[in-house]
């Protein structure tokens, strides 16, 4: 599962409704895949992920290369760009699991597949 795969999922758990987000990892196992660098791609992306998000699940994974704020130029800077595909896009969450930090539901992570189908009475 690729990073930007985690920065748009949250808990939905019946009656967990505050603080479903981000999903906390646990035990990942984590590999660096190479993709394609498309530029407009990230550009595009830019106002559609959670910085903050981002940023934090980053830092759990032990990538402390992200700046605390997206900079003022970054469709334009491409060493940020490069920096972001990396993250974002190679980066990948092969086995592990993500924890809601409000109900403490896990979601298990086996070979890149986040499982989020929930039982019957968590729904």
């Amino acid at each position: 599962m690729r990073l930007i795969t985690h920065n748009m999922l949250q808990c939905h758990v019946k009656n967990c409704n505050s603080n479903n987000y981000p999903l906390k990892f646990e035990n990942a196992e984590i590999e660096l895949i190479e993709a394609e660098f498309n530029p407009d791609f990230l550009r595009n992306m830019l106002n559609k992920i959670d910085w903050n998000a981002l940023t934090t699940t980053a830092l759990q994974l032990g990538i402390k290369q992200l700046p605390a704020e997206i900079p003022a130029d970054a469709s334009t800077n491409e060493s940020f760009l490069n920096l972001l595909h990396n993250v974002l896009l190679e980066t990948h969450v092969l086995n592990g699991q993500m924890v809601c930090p409000s109900c403490s539901h896990v979601y298990k992570i086996r070979d890149g597949i986040p499982n989020m189908l929930l039982a019957e009475h968590e729904i």
